[in-house]
């Protein structure tokens, strides 16, 4: 859940979002939490083609959908891609939070255009190759790999690579998510416990801050940025989080800690 207040005013309190320029007329926006109200509020125009890709359906990744300014102007076309359910569609799902009793008004009398795809292996939207993969994580869940030219970012917000694994013995192969990972500029990865928290939280769908090091690490990424911040800790708790992954780190490896309104070029 989102948790501004005094504890959060430097590393910030809303669920996930980012957003990718990977050219001028291609917006891709990984997932839909609180922050994609902000990212609507500051958008300087849409480019022709926009694209949210939506990790997993948990309403912390879908809750800001409905506050996203473009979504009710009528010139605006979005494409929202997600993991495929043999339940329900990606439409029906959605539907869920955008009807009574949840919200006010229905998703059919939503102005903009809405296409609802579930996310194929590999996809070209733009100059962007994306490629999603389910991971370890409760329910539908995938992960996403985006490529422009030599550059690649992964992005796996919610995932338990060590459920039934130790991440020190097993080779790479074996590992959640490693491919999606494997060599990239930027590695996005669920930190959301301590070392010592995780054994009470085995199963809950999230990694310690030693496993997205070890994650980072089996897949040769270049960099680490900690994400998906557990809502309980407050920017103290995030720095000694950081300072442990800097701790664990080998080989080089680049980590640093996800902060709203952080830039990063790729």
């Amino acid at each position: 859940m989102a948790t501004p207040g005094a504890a959060t005013v430097k590393d910030g309190g809303n669920t996930s979002c980012v957003v990718l320029r990977p050219d001028d007329d291609t917006l891709l926006i990984l997932d839909a939490g609180t922050g994609i109200r902000e990212l609507g509020r500051h958008l300087d125009g849409l480019p022709r083609d926009v694209h949210i890709l939506l990790t997993h359906l948990h309403l912390d990744h879908i809750e800001g959908l409905r506050f996203f300014a473009p979504l009710w102007r009528a010139d605006t076309c979005l494409t929202i891609w997600g993991p495929a359910s043999p339940v329900r569609s990606l439409r029906d799902r959605i539907r869920l939070i955008l009807s009574p009793p949840l919200f006010p008004v229905h998703l059919g009398d939503v102005p903009s255009q809405l296409i609802f795809r579930d996310a194929p292996a590999e996809m070209q939207l733009g100059a962007a190759r994306v490629t999603s993969q389910r991971v370890q994580h409760p329910g539908p869940t995938v992960g996403y790999r985006i490529e422009v030219d030599d550059r690649t970012l992964a992005y796996l917000p919610d995932h338990e690579p060590a459920l039934g694994l130790d991440l020190d013995e097993v080779s790479s192969d074996w590992v959640s998510g490693i491919e999606l990972a494997r060599g990239a500029d930027w590695l996005f990865h669920d930190a959301q416990y301590f070392e010592e928290q995780y054994p009470a939280l085995v199963g809950w769908g999230h990694s310690s801050v030693a496993h997205a090091v070890r994650v980072a690490e089996h897949a040769g990424a270049k960099r680490l940025l900690l994400f998906h911040h557990d809502p309980a800790h407050g920017d103290t708790d995030l720095e000694r989080l950081e300072g442990r992954a800097q701790e664990l780190a080998r080989d080089g490896l680049d980590v640093r800690l996800a902060r709203e309104g952080l830039e990063l070029s790729v």
